[in-house]
């Protein structure tokens, strides 16, 4: 199992040789400035960094080769740096690019996006926008449309932008940062030039689901193990890091995103307990989630390095 450290600028692998559910092995394996996302595919490591993406062999032990630059020119990181990377039904790359800020126009028309390029590199494209910092995405396993949370803007009050689940498809507007939520215009910024809200608002995809404001989600999986009951099959697992702007805290939780029929319908809480003190603090923020080999759900805080293993018997 692998993991980024962005501080560090490393990329560790650990190891559970003796099947036992905790890792006793841990390596670094790549020394990257500021990676952050990571991805497994036909046999070598893809890394993401706020402007390059590397890859490498992985060798028989676990270990990777030298890694091997193949993007140079990502945008700036400005407030959202963390990239992540995935490959697709279609056998591309997808690259997740989040805004410089809370709520502006982007000189640069590839933040607030999803990339889309040739697992070499090649032929990038901007495959959707308007998403502010869409990190956890991914394709239904049955219906291999892709789905992604991203992540509502700041300072529109206790309540406001709620987190948005949306379909994501090729070519689609997703409204920031003019058109927000349901439908929202945001009193922050006017569309450019003659174009009104309502103009830009009918050009908007608007998000299937919504969740609570400044949840903040990170990591995102489709739970494709067989561990635990068959219920939860083809439903997702998103990580909340938890609000930093709001009166009373919300998110810091691993919550399940039910789907029926190939479409999310709900939400329930499925792992919490990290906000502690009557509500006043918290002692972890949750960052990656992944569906371990075994069925079990792991997933990542940032705040004390940990990495919790969920299993079911």
């Amino acid at each position: 199992m692998y993991a980024s450290d962005r501080e560090a600028g490393i990329v560790i692998m650990l190891t559970d040789a003796d099947n036992d559910g905790a890792a006793e092995g841990k390596k670094t394996v790549a020394n990257i400035k500021q990676v952050h996302g990571l991805s497994v595919y036909e046999g070598k490591m893809y890394m993401v960094a706020v402007n390059e993406v590397y890859a490498a062999d992985i060798n028989g032990d676990g270990t990777l080769g030298q890694p091997t630059m193949l993007i140079n020119d990502l945008p700036d990181g400005g407030q959202h740096p963390n990239r992540t990377i995935a490959f697709g039904p279609d056998k591309k790359m997808y690259l997740t690019v989040g805004s410089t800020c809370n709520s502006c126009p982007e000189p640069n028309p590839e933040n607030a996006t999803i990339l889309r390029a040739e697992p070499d590199g090649s032929n990038r494209k901007i495959f959707a926008k308007g998403l502010r910092n869409t990190i956890g995405f991914g394709w239904h396993p049955e219906t291999s449309e892709l789905w992604g949370m991203d992540h509502g803007i700041d300072w529109l009050g206790d309540n406001e932008q709620k987190e948005e689940v949306n379909m994501i498809k090729q070519g689609a507007d997703y409204g920031w940062p003019y058109i927000y939520g349901e439908g929202k215009y945001n009193p922050g910024d006017r569309p450019q030039g003659d174009t009104t809200y309502q103009q830009y608002l009918a050009k908007t995809t608007l998000p299937a689901l919504t969740y609570q404001a400044h949840s903040a989600p990170m990591g995102m999986a489709f739970y494709t193990g067989a561990m635990f009951p068959g219920e939860y099959k083809n439903d997702a697992f998103v990580a909340m890091r938890g609000s930093w702007n709001r009166s009373s805290p919300v998110g810091y939780k691993i919550v399940r995103m039910h789907f029926e029929n190939g479409k999310p319908v709900r939400f329930d809480d499925f792992v919490t307990g990290f906000i502690v003190n009557n509500n006043r603090a918290h002692f972890g923020r949750l960052v990656g989630v992944t569906v371990h080999k075994d069925g079990s759900l792991l997933f990542s805080d940032d705040t004390n390095g940990v990495v919790y293993r969920v299993s079911y018997k």
